[in-house]
């Protein structure tokens, strides 16, 4: 099996280094420094859009040097707090987060949200993917389905946070066959890392995440694609939700925030820098190796995306059982 537009590599080390782009530091700097804060563990599909921000704005000489600062927890729930006390008003700060974060805090009832930062860009989405293990009696995503339908309760999927888009993904597919998500047995997971470990156990049945997170184990052959959850074929040999006969099309996109509190210029010069950094070849580059699909909205248009989304997961976690 190969993988399609998909040749993921871990974020500590599959980034190339500023000096391996084509066209070296060529734009103006737009900021000496910067402080990104990732509501999550290191290596994690967040962690790792923030560290190909930092590559390809050092690369394109837009950012003279950057702070990083994890804090993970509850799909960004904990971190999220620490960032909107801490950098109040503060122009040179982001926050990486995306779907997932939309649907924790909806599921965590948390008081402190995305209404508390300050949109600035979409950059990227991928869709998902339903894996078991290689040696798992479940052959195909009609496999899958047969067990869950026979018994929801037995089948345990493991995945990311808690009412993440993981969640939702085995929510909708439980819907679709006449089930109660509150039937699931699902199994949330801080990171990518102890997901794969409990899938490859056998801990679990079944697991659901981001492509980019199983890609090198489904291509050494450790786990078996049963089906993505994209409009269109990411894996080859690996069918859709929706061509399955499921009507089912779900990403996971992630993006930019600003510190809350900031001026209309601040936030113009955030936007700017995402823009810029979006048209920059070095950017293009890294969409390339990481296999990520460009989803870029800026501003306002990302303002009204988020505004739909927020209403539409709140929608769909009321439909599943998970939200009151």
């Amino acid at each position: 099996m190969s993988i399609r537009r998909r040749t993921i590599l871990a974020a500590a080390a599959g980034l190339p280094a500023a000096g391996m782009f084509a066209g070296q530091a060529t734009a103006q700097q737009r900021f000496n420094s910067m402080y990104v804060f990732v509501p999550a563990g290191p290596g994690g599909g967040w962690d790792g859009l923030g560290r190909a921000i930092e590559q390809a704005s050092r690369a394109a000489g837009m950012v003279g040097s950057f702070q990083f600062e994890n804090v993970g927890g509850a799909g960004g729930a904990v971190g999220l707090p620490r960032f909107v006390s801490q950098r109040r008003g503060r122009g040179d700060a982001i926050m990486v987060s995306g779907a997932v974060m939309v649907g924790a805090l909806i599921t965590n009832r948390t008081p402190v949200g995305l209404k508390d930062v300050t949109p600035i860009a979409r950059m990227t989405t991928e869709p998902g993917v339903i894996v078991v293990p290689a040696s798992s009696d479940l052959r195909t995503l009609q496999d899958f389905l047969n067990a869950l339908r026979a018994n929801p309760g037995g089948v345990a999927v493991g995945g990311g946070s808690a009412g993440g888009i993981d969640h939702i993904t085995l929510g909708l597919l439980l819907k679709s066959l006449g089930k109660n998500a509150r039937e699931a047995s699902y199994v949330a997971f801080a990171g990518g890392g102890p997901a794969q470990a409990a899938i490859l156990g056998s801990q679990v049945r079944a697991g659901i995440s981001g492509i980019s997170e199983f890609a090198e184990q489904i291509k050494a052959g450790r786990m078996r694609a049963l089906a993505t959850t994209g409009d269109r074929r990411s894996l080859d040999d690996v069918p859709t939700l929706k061509e399955s006969g499921i009507d089912i099309v779900i990403g996971n996109w992630r993006g930019v925030f600003g510190a809350p509190g900031i001026n209309a210029n601040q936030r113009q010069a955030l936007v700017d820098w995402m823009t810029a950094l979006h048209a920059s070849s070095q950017w293009r580059e890294i969409l390339q190796r990481q296999g990520w699909d460009d989803a870029f909205l800026a501003g306002p248009a990302f303002e009204d995306f988020l505004r739909k989304d927020q209403a539409d997961t709140e929608q769909v976690l009321r439909d599943i059982g998970l939200a009151s």
